[in-house]
């Protein structure tokens, strides 16, 4: 599904990436884990089409990322949900709010927001704080409210960088918790994050990066660096 064929990239003459070379296929659950500056965000960013390849290319399904025509990014975009250590969520804006903007952004009708939005916020748990605004969240409802605004158009990937980052042990139990339940309903699942307790609780497919390439690559490893 994501192909990384024997991509670099350097910023003036720094190269954050080298000679990275691999696959995830659809339906997988995958950690990418490494140090600050291993390289594991440059890696994200090419993927979204937010940065280009100094060399190779990377594909999603058949298509290579970096050729698809600028008007036709954000669809490709949309395919790919995201959520991040910091929520991104729109201050003045309810849990509902939140969810129901992505929606309207992407064309979705009145009708379908309606539909979709308590449907999802049910699967992340909040039902019962759709009208709060983030002001009024905790830091672990927060982040299900970020989940939940990525999954709401239905991706076909979700990538979570650092998603447990600000959390706590509780909070953090919860978070993966719901991306293992949308892993489960078969969206392709990309989990950065630093948390040793997290990837050996997961036994899952672990991509270790040091120094811009990729060192370890287990199908079902631990956090080892």
């Amino acid at each position: 599904m994501i192909y990384f064929d024997n991509v670099a990239k350097s910023y003036g003459g720094h190269a954050a990436l080298t000679d990275v070379t691999l696959g995830i296929q659809s339906g997988e659950f995958v950690s990418i884990v490494g140090k600050s500056g291993a390289g594991k965000t440059t890696l994200l960013r090419l993927l979204l089409a937010e940065e280009h390849p100094t060399s190779g290319n990377v594909f999603f399904e058949s298509t290579n990322v970096h050729r698809i025509k600028q008007s036709f990014i954000p669809e490709y975009r949309r395919r790919i949900g995201t959520v991040f250590q910091d929520f991104r969520l729109l201050p003045n804006k309810t849990a509902y709010e939140n969810i129901a903007f992505a929606m309207e952004a992407a064309g979705r009708t009145d009708e379908e927001v309606r539909s979709d939005v308590p449907q999802v916020l049910d699967l992340v748990d909040l039902a019962s704080k759709a009208l709060h605004f983030p002001h009024e969240l905790s830091g672990g409802e927060k982040q299900r409210v970020a989940i939940a605004r990525a999954i709401i158009s239905q991706p076909d990937v979700l990538i979570a960088d650092e998603p447990t980052g600000n959390l706590d042990p509780t909070n953090t139990y919860d978070i993966i918790q719901i991306l293992k339940k949308i892993h489960d309903m078969g969206t392709t699942v990309i989990l950065t994050t630093h948390n040793k307790g997290v990837i050996d609780s997961l036994k899952r497919r672990v991509i270790t990066m040091e120094g811009g390439k990729v060192v370890r690559d287990d199908p079902e490893g631990k956090y080892i660096l």
